[in-house]
């Protein structure tokens, strides 16, 4: 990938050295907590469809918790509003830092991928209710408009690590920036459109933890025995308040720096504490939290090839495929399309419209957020549902094997960028393709 001039805008351009080293750490855990949640989604597959079944129900409907804070949830809540909320406070912090320290502090990198998480979520939502609006059931159906809006950046990266592990960096760095943009609109949506019932006192009660807890780790704080009660509080009233309590993670996350202030040293002392957090969080998000939410929603009884076949042609599910499927990549390519026709920027030249379709089609890989809306769209345990969760499982799967068909094609041409990206002539442990940037 050779280096444009600074007059040429460039889409897909390589970025500096420290984002491409730290996005290759941070994907490197990603593909990891990717692997455990496709092993957490098969066991749940496999223990629901299996004889023993109502023991799978059974565990996901034990409750503990205390009572009197009326915080006695099901295991199945716990892992959905608890578990997620720390998905969500890993997946601000990256945006934060994206935004503040990271290449997308300059528009016209942000532009890209920003835009195209606002396509891929508006074109979806509207393929699903062109479905199903024109069916019997579509005032009810209609709930669901925002199941095939999130990408699972855990699932994509996952496949990823089978079919393009020399993908360019810059188009890795979009997708996990895409994927991450998608994740808090999604949360925005969940605010927005699936509180069923507002408590203010509590709303506002969830302003003094929140406050305590910005205001320490603006002073550097990093003691969790301090932090964590607060953040655990800010949850609870979350909660209790009937706005979905994984809102809680963004908002914590929203508050933590990501430079050192002055009276800290300065920008140029080193990171905030944002870094940290990611740092000690992400692996538990990756590897915990987000496997053990597959584990307790994706188990589904399908009740064989008729039972398939019913879930598959429910107007919901049908709206859901065509969503993931057809309504993302379009999504995604419309938006990046229009960026690049109306700043007249040109695709970097080692890369062509093919790769953008491809990871386009990669992006409508969604699990762990379609789950989660579903479950508040229609209810835990519904027929409508159950349909849900077939129709995410079907839906990422046809994307997956698309996406694998286009990206293998192009992966000699991704070994050749890989490469070029990687010579280190001088042995100072920097690419020498990064010290020729402008």
């Amino acid at each position: 990938m050779t280096d444009n001039s600074p007059g040429t805008p460039r889409l897909f351009s390589r970025g500096s050295w420290d984002e491409a080293r730290r996005i290759a750490d941070i994907l490197r855990g990603e593909t990891v907590g990717g692997a455990l949640l496709l092993i957490g989604a098969i066991a749940a597959m496999v223990w629901a469809n299996s004889p023993w079944s109502g023991a799978y129900d059974a565990l996901r409907a034990v409750r503990i918790g205390p009572s009197a804070l009326h915080l006695d949830l099901s295991l199945a809540t716990w892992a959905a509003d608890g578990l997620l909320a720390i998905f969500f406070f890993v997946a601000g912090l990256e945006l934060k830092r994206e935004f503040v320290a990271g290449d997308l502090r300059q528009v016209r990198r942000a532009a890209v991928p920003v835009a195209a998480a606002f396509g891929g979520v508006i074109v979806p939502a509207g393929l699903y209710l062109l479905v199903t609006l024109s069916s019997d059931v579509a005032d009810y159906a209609g709930k669901g408009w925002a199941i095939p809006t999130a990408t699972d950046i855990a699932f994509a990266l996952a496949v990823l690590a089978v079919i393009g592990r020399f993908l360019p960096t810059a188009l890795r760095t979009f997708l996990l920036t895409l994927a991450v943009v998608d994740d808090l609109l999604a949360i925005a949506i969940i605010a927005l459109f699936y509180t069923a019932h507002l408590s203010l006192l509590p709303l506002l009660g969830m302003l003094v933890p929140l406050a305590i807890f910005a205001l320490l780790v603006r002073r550097g704080v990093r003691a969790w025995w301090l932090l964590l009660p607060l953040a655990a509080a800010t949850w609870a009233l979350m909660h209790a308040s009937g706005v979905h309590a994984t809102v809680a993670g963004v908002l914590l996350a929203f508050t933590v720096p990501v430079v050192r202030s002055e009276r800290h040293g300065g920008p140029s002392a080193g990171p905030g504490l944002a870094e940290h957090f990611e740092h000690r969080m992400r692996p538990i998000s990756a590897g915990v939290a987000v496997p053990i939410f597959a584990f307790m929603s994706a188990g589904v009884a399908i009740g064989g090839l008729s039972g398939l076949a019913s879930a598959l042609t429910d107007p919901i599910a049908v709206g859901i495929v065509i969503g993931l499927v057809v309504g993302k990549p379009i999504g995604i390519m419309v938006a990046t399309w229009l960026v690049s026709r109306f700043t007249h920027a040109d695709l970097d030249e080692s890369l062509s419209w093919v790769d953008v379709a491809g990871l386009s089609i990669l992006g409508g890989i969604g699990f762990t957020v379609s789950l989660l809306i579903g479950e508040l769209a229609f209810g835990a345990g519904s027929e409508s549902d159950a349909h849900v969760k077939v129709a995410v499982l079907a839906g990422s799967l046809a994307a997956a094997l698309l996406a694998t068909l286009i990206l293998r094609m192009r992966n000699r041409v991704y070994r050749r960028i890989h490469e070029a990206e990687t010579v280190d002539r001088d042995g100072d442990g920097i690419p020498d393709a990064y010290q020729q940037r402008p």
